[in-house]
């Protein structure tokens, strides 16, 4: 036991350094304080509903009724059962957030590098060298945090993978299947897929390499292991997985029926997102120094560059009071690169990067190649449309590339890579493969290439870039000219700032070879310059000012006249956030209300493009079949509830029903279609199914709801006719069942995006029930893969204790 415990102290030691660095950097949050996260902000609107209900009930609802019109709850933070996957995630993120990702970024690097049999004073400092790369602290500054949480397990999977290939099959089956179980749990598929394509770069080398070793039954014998993990991993998170595919088909992700635009134009045919859309956010090919060189194209879209700056004297000069000056100073217009929106640049490190090209010259074999191509792969690919052969060909033929935006993302596998051949670069400086001379030699080349590209920057910025962006069109010229100035200011200090750290790891390297500095000091060395590096830049755009007290965050919305107004009403409806609040907040009127908008980056698909075709159009049929009953207007500044009493209510019989041809025909009727007496459809369940079923509807006629929840309806219908009613709910046919008398009858898709079915003659109760079946079935196979697991992590350690005995 002694001698075990003296064998982890020093991993016990790190994790602990771990722990208070996260603290440390996140320090308010020990204040009781919580960072403000405005993607977050977002989401709590988004789920309000779903958290009364489960408070309420002590239950999950899978439906919500409170953003657009009504949609799953899948991708809304919802807990499935038998998902002990993610009691155990939790249990890692002990911390409190967002120190608990930062936590997870260490540890899981840590582990990568620990699996690559480097010492734990080097994993050690990769870790924070990965942990501190600027953009993994920058989404935690801006509310990335499913983002962030499943890169922080991309290292650990890797991990898994390797020890696999390294013959160390029982620990890196186990891993590899509670990482990726970890991985996947994190719920961020669009990262979870681009860590597939490292993992295929990976395992394309170690095919490589078992073929020229001629080991190609070792190779594929991983490979099964690893495939039973991977599979043991999914089963482990089989709900999620199961419903998100089943609404990826129904969502703004899947294939659309409509082949014109709102204007009426052809269509692009697509199965995934629209071309435009996937690449909006291309990483220009000059911003590829931002990675290097923090602030090469200015920053972040605003940056603060204070009272000293050019545009601030400009501003004061041109009439502005100090005060003014100050504050646009305060959100100068710096970044100067193609992208809509950049926080703060994707910046990985001077000194990692210092290191991983003297990685390029010491690093020998399949390590070097998989990390390297791995590296060139993200980056081409986070050009988007300003490499677009290489982007289309992606988008046309690699599966599900498609379903995925953003495309500058894909970077966070070079953040990756980048740090882990960094750190190779001192293993292989400690250790005797190569001789001094050849590692002065590839210190000399790594000097020339690092600090060569600074002096370029330098002396010939004039002649290379004009400094200027498309968003200073509209700003007065003598403005753009002190903008432009301020810009070349902070590229030349920043490019001054890379060369002097260059020049530092360059003297640190350069003293070890001469016998002056021992390990030790090296990595001490190296670790207080990449904490300096990167702290120092991360400090700029996430501080101690994102955070607030724990009630702004949890409770980020306040009630308005026009809400309490709303909210005296206890019956069910819709509102219209038409006020300018609203706009700013997509998600404020669905933390209140059953909103008709809402902030999600995968809508139902059908009510997209309703909204897209009539209702940012302010179509009033169609805002009465939804049943937006209030609409929250604004004038002069003062908010006010607009009550609609044309709004068509909770459910109504129609005269007519009409079959029409397709999904073009069915949006473009209800440009003019009577919603209240009339209703369209493309699937008629009518058993006659002529063209145009008519119903008679009495005066006496009724349709009423009696109770509702998210998941449930109840009405009462009175009816001296065969009817047909329509219901102002939205249609999603997995899951939705609608009980006539008790008894499951079809329903049906009508206008579009509502449902309707048939009602007999008579007095009936009608109930809607959200009974998906794929919970129920993911559930049972997540609680058996959670027990297949069990044992064998049992197995596993018995295994270990025996082999450990008779090693002994």
């Amino acid at each position: 036991m002694s001698f075990s415990f003296k064998r982890f102290l020093p991993h016990i030691l790190v994790l602990v350094g771990f722990v208070v660095l996260s603290l440390a950097y996140f320090s308010p949050v020990l204040q009781g304080k919580k960072i403000f996260q405005s993607d977050i902000m977002h989401y709590i609107g988004m789920a309000q509903q779903q958290k009364e209900f489960a408070q309420a009930m002590s239950e999950e609802t899978y439906w919500t009724n409170s953003a657009f019109g009504g949609m799953p709850t899948y991708q809304l933070g919802v807990k499935y059962p038998h998902n002990y996957i993610k009691t155990l995630d939790l249990s890692l993120r002990f911390l409190p957030r967002p120190a608990d990702y930062l936590f997870l970024y260490f540890l899981g690097f840590y582990i990568l590098l620990l699996s690559l049999k480097v010492d734990f004073k080097l994993a050690a400092l990769g870790a924070l060298a990965f942990g501190f790369s600027t953009y993994l602290i920058i989404i935690l500054g801006v509310g990335h945090n499913a983002k962030a949480h499943a890169i922080a397990y991309m290292p650990m999977v890797l991990a898994g993978i390797i020890l696999t290939f390294r013959k160390k099959y029982t620990l890196g089956f186990l891993l590899t299947a509670v990482a990726l179980g970890l991985e996947i749990v994190a719920n961020h598929f669009q990262m979870t897929y681009y860590l597939l394509f490292l993992v295929l770069v990976l395992g394309l080398a170690y095919l490589i390499d078992a073929y020229r070793k001629k080991v190609l039954p070792h190779y594929f014998k991983s490979v099964g292991i690893l495939s039973v993990a991977a599979v043991l991993a999914v089963g482990l998170n089989a709900t999620n997985i199961m419903a998100t595919q089943e609404y990826a088909k129904e969502s703004t992700r899947g294939e659309s029926e409509l082949t014109i635009n709102p204007d009426g134009s052809p269509k692009e045919a697509t199965s995934g997102l629209d071309k435009e859309y996937i690449t909006e956010y291309s990483y220009g090919l000059a911003e590829t120094f931002n990675l290097y060189i923090p602030k090469f194209m200015g920053g972040g879209n605003t940056e603060d560059i204070g009272k000293d700056s050019e545009t601030y004297r400009t501003y004061v000069n041109m009439g502005a009071s100090p005060i003014e000056a100050l504050e646009v100073s305060k959100n100068a217009p710096m970044y100067w690169g193609d992208q809509p929106i950049v926080e703060a640049p994707a910046y990985v490190g001077a000194v990692i990067i210092f290191l991983f090209v003297l990685g390029l010259f010491l690093v020998k074999g399949r390590l070097k190649w998989w990390l390297v191509a791995g590296t060139v792969l993200s980056l081409l690919l986070s050009y988007g449309k300003n490499l677009g052969f290489l982007t289309d060909f992606f988008i046309d033929y690699v599966p599900l590339y498609d379903k995925f935006r953003a495309v500058s993302s894909i970077q966070v596998i070079l953040e990756l890579c980048i740090p882990v051949l960094g750190i190779f670069a001192l293993v292989r400086l400690f250790n005797d493969f190569q001789k001094d001379d050849e590692k002065l030699k590839a210190l000399t080349y790594t000097v020339a290439i690092t600090a060569g590209l600074c002096m370029v920057f330098l002396l010939f910025k004039s002649s290379l870039f004009d400094f200027k962006s498309i968003r200073d069109q509209g700003i007065p010229e003598p403005l753009v000219e002190a903008i432009i100035k301020d810009r070349k200011s902070l590229f030349t200090t920043d490019t001054i700032r890379t060369l002097i750290l260059v020049l530092l790891s360059a003297g640190t390297v350069y003293f070890f070879l001469k016998k002056r500095l021992s390990e030790t000091l090296v990595v001490v060395a190296f670790t207080a310059l990449i904490l300096f590096d990167l702290i120092s830049v991360n400090r700029q755009y996430v501080n101690a000012d994102n955070f607030v007290s724990a009630l702004q965050v949890d409770k980020p919305y306040r009630p308005n006249v026009a809400d309490n107004e709303i909210l005296k009403d206890k019956g069910h409806f819709r509102v219209l956030d038409m006020s300018s609040e609203g706009q700013r907040k997509p998600g404020r009127a669905a933390y209140f209300h059953n909103s008709l908008f809402g902030y999600h980056a995968a809508k139902l698909g059908r009510y997209n493009e309703l909204m897209e075709f009539h209702i940012y159009n302010n179509n009033m049929n169609v805002l009465n079949m939804l049943n937006t009953k209030y609409i929250i207007a604004e004038d002069q500044g003062q908010i006010f509830p607009y009550t609609n009493t044309d709004a068509n209510g909770n459910a109504w019989f129609v005269s007519e029903l009409k079959q029409l041809a397709d999904a073009n025909a069915e949006i473009k009727a209800l440009d003019s279609l009577d919603t209240k007496t009339k209703a369209v459809t493309t699937m008629s369940d009518l058993s006659s199914k002529p063209e145009v079923v008519r119903f008679q509807v009495d005066s006496t006629a009724s349709i009423q709801l009696k109770e509702f929840q998210p998941n449930y309806l109840k009405y009462e219908s009175n009816n001296p006719n065969d009817g047909f009613a329509v219901f102002s709910e939205i249609y999603y046919a997995n899951g939705w069942n609608a009980y006539l008398d008790g008894n499951v009858v079809p329903h049906q898709r009508v206008n579009y995006v509502l449902r309707g079915m048939e009602v007999p003659i008579g007095n009936h109760t009608i109930e809607f029930k959200f009974e998906p079946e794929v919970v129920k079935t993911g559930s049972s196979i997540a609680l058996g893969s959670s027990a297949i697991l069990g044992i064998l992590l049992l197995l596993g350690i018995f295994y270990h204790f025996k082999q450990r005995r008779e090693e002994s």
